[in-house]
């Protein structure tokens, strides 16, 4: 949506009957289709006040990444159930960018084996999977079991953390860099650097376009942010104490 004028001076939170809701002075937040805004932990709520506090003159929606996560969680605009959300994620196995090799130019297959063999290592042993790589067009044979070992795990999340984390598998075109993320294994800067890593190789050869591929690395490091901060955050089950918004 285009930006709009900011229209309220306050943000606050407060408990009602379905979760916590959020107040821009005495209106309560709705979602794009009407509902109330409400979400299921105290923590994801004092995170979504702070987004539209931060607000400066204009409301820059395009850079309130939590909230527009909670109002897909809330209005579920595809009209998707929980197993349609996990097979979306796991569908991203099939053609998982640290699975895809190539094999020329020599210098990045061998950069690709060192930065991304590791992290496909991991996966392999913390989900006790198998996994692979391939440099045919095709992609790797990703096993039926390895397939469903991911649905399983993913099956332990709620219907508010899967969207974070199809969320974050989108952005990062990987479901293993995603999980990593997710578990904390790597960080969102290498995250996203792993997951852009032939754009990266090709701009140390070639160089950069002024100013856009730093706002692209940006826009993906703030996007992969939001959404792993938005899948701990809904997993989060103590209350926690604060005072909103202190200065």
């Amino acid at each position: 949506p285009p930006e709009r004028k900011r229209f309220y001076q306050n943000v606050s939170i407060s408990q009602g009957e379905g979760g916590f809701e959020i107040n821009l002075d005495h209106r309560k937040l709705k979602t794009p289709q009407a509902k109330l805004f409400t979400v299921p932990s105290e923590a994801l709520a004092l995170a979504v006040a702070t987004e539209w506090d931060s607000q400066k003159d204009t409301i820059k929606f395009y850079t309130m990444h939590l909230t527009t996560l909670c109002n897909t969680a809330l209005d579920n605009p595809t009209q998707r159930n929980k197993m349609q959300l996990i097979r979306a994620a796991v569908k991203f196995l099939e053609t998982d960018t640290v699975c895809y090799r190539v094999e020329e130019p020599p210098g990045l297959a061998e950069l690709q084996k060192n930065e991304w063999d590791p992290v496909v290592a991991w996966a392999e042993k913390r989900y006790n999977v198998e996994i692979g790589s391939s440099t045919s067009i095709l992609g790797p044979n990703i096993p039926a079991s390895t397939k469903e070992t991911f649905v399983s795990h993913l099956a332990s999340y709620n219907m508010w953390a899967l969207q974070g984390i199809e969320y974050v598998v989108t952005q990062l075109k990987s479901l293993i860099l995603s999980m990593g993320l997710i578990d904390r294994h790597i960080t969102v800067e290498k995250a996203v650097l792993l997951s852009r890593l032939e754009e990266e190789y090709q701009i140390q050869r070639w160089g950069n376009v002024e100013w856009a591929h730093d706002y692209d690395l940006c826009e993906l490091r703030a996007r992969a942010a939001a959404g792993t901060l938005f899948v701990h955050l809904c997993s989060e089950s103590s209350t926690v104490k604060h005072k909103l918004l202190q200065d």
